[in-house]
């Protein structure tokens, strides 16, 4: 027997499994890349050394309006450690500089004093001039012009003001604009809902140039950096993190060359060769991901690249928050994959409904995988109605997978589904 530890809410659950039913366990090699310096240093070697672009000290000089975007309690990026840092070059080059500190929260809820208190710790929340996007709020947004798409590009108006614009973050696969990070801060980060549905229509998402570790030709992504480009995004700082959600490299500078870099570091240490199994167990990667259910599709886009044609998925979300949006919940219970889907297709891309890209995606899904959902927050009838079967434990739902596909099923554990960039053996 295997004990297999995969990352659920704070902490992890245990996967028990025989040995003759397990075909492989795949993980990031990212997990195991050991850094030679410690965090601090890596992202303070990254300012000091930008890609493309002056450092952020030189670029602060005359600069009286200086925004920082920053992520929101749905993600794990490490402000802590980033934020004190660049706050620090800005005012070594600009003392005087008036500094805002922007939570892109895309159509998420807002982020909450206590939440920001956890991400930034007390002395930023206590000093710093923080603001939260609001994407349902329309007077606190401005019109920059047309996306490739057709789109109006609609963007909070304390980035549209800003003399100098900064963005944070982290970069890890995506399962439909290729790779998070860079561009991603702006839109959907701190764009309005208008832009957001529309970047994330039905026909963007329908692509197929909008899936995991995907650029070219990705109209999700081409569209998010021109959006980047036309508010004039002059420095980013990106990181990468293991497992522990600890910073083991880190680029700064131009918006697409420090990108680029990046994604490249990501790509090479978070590429495995898909493996296919009868069943597929994953993760969300735990808490702050795995706190509600619209996010979890990310990991469960990963499980069906090793699913085959009718694996059964096992997806670990805890759902601490819930359903994590009104609109979501609405629309992944309203009948089958089949009648979801059917509805969706019909919507035109200027009307899309908020949230309406993971009932969609999880549509696709679904109409070809039984999905067993392992949470505790979560009640059985609300996780049937998502067409979906409810699971307390992984076990539980192990052996109910069993069930369905017979005692000699062969088992692919993807441990944190995030994190893994999983490929044909003919495309790597």
């Amino acid at each position: 027997m295997r004990t297999i530890p995969i990352p659920y809410y704070k902490s992890t659950i245990d996967l028990h499994i025989d040995e003759k039913n397990l075909k492989a366990v795949m993980t990031a090699k990212m997990h195991d890349f050991k850094p030679e310096k410690g965090e601090a240093e890596l992202v303070k070697d990254a300012l000091d050394h930008p890609i493309g672009t002056k450092t952020l000290c030189e670029l602060a000089k005359g600069k009286k309006n200086v925004v920082i975007v920053t992520s929101d309690h749905t993600r794990a990026v490490p402000s802590k450690i980033t934020l004190p840092l660049e706050l620090a070059e800005i005012r070594k080059g600009n003392p005087d500089a008036e500094i805002t500190i922007l939570i892109a929260t895309g159509l998420h809820r807002p982020t909450t004093e206590e939440e920001q208190r956890h991400m930034f710790g007390d002395e930023i929340v206590d000093h710093e001039h923080i603001v939260v996007n609001k994407a349902f709020e329309p007077d606190d947004f401005v019109m920059m012009g047309t996306l490739p798409s057709g789109a109006e590009f609609h963007v909070n108006k304390v980035a549209a003001n800003a003399d100098l614009l900064i963005t944070e973050g982290f970069i890890e696969p995506h399962f439909f604009a290729g790779f998070s990070g860079g561009r991603k801060s702006i839109l959907p980060g701190v764009c309005s809902q208008e832009t957001v549905n529309e970047n994330h229509s039905y026909k963007a998402i329908a692509s197929p140039y909008a899936k995991t570790g995907v650029l070219e030709h990705n109209p999700i992504h081409e569209d998010m950096v021109c959006a980047a480009r036309m508010v004039n995004v002059q420095f980013i700082l990106n990181v990468a993190l293991n497992a522990e959600k600890k910073v083991i490299a880190a680029w700064a500078g131009d918006l697409e060359q420090a990108h680029a870099e990046g994604v490249a570091f990501i790509r090479k240490w978070s590429q495995c060769e898909s493996i296919t199994g009868d069943i597929v167990v994953t993760s969300n990667g735990g808490y702050p991901l795995d706190q509600n259910l619209y996010q979890s599709p990310k990991a469960v886009a990963t499980a069906e690249a090793c699913a085959g044609d009718d694996g059964v998925i096992i997806m670990c979300c805890s759902c601490c928050d819930g359903m994590g949006g009104t609109h979501f919940a609405k629309l992944i219970q309203m009948g089958t994959p089949e009648e979801i889907d059917a509805y969706l297709s019909k919507i035109p891309a200027k009307e899309t409904i908020p949230e309406q890209w993971c009932p969609q995606i999880y549509a696709r899904i679904l109409h070809k995988h039984k999905m067993i959902l392992v949470s505790t927050f979560l009640d059985e009838e609300t996780v049937k109605k998502c067409n979906m079967i409810p699971a307390k434990t992984v076990d539980e739902a192990l052996e109910k997978a069993y069930q369905l596909k017979g005692r000699d099923a062969q088992v692919v554990v993807i441990p944190d589904g995030v994190s893994v960039l999983a490929v044909a053996p003919e495309n790597r």
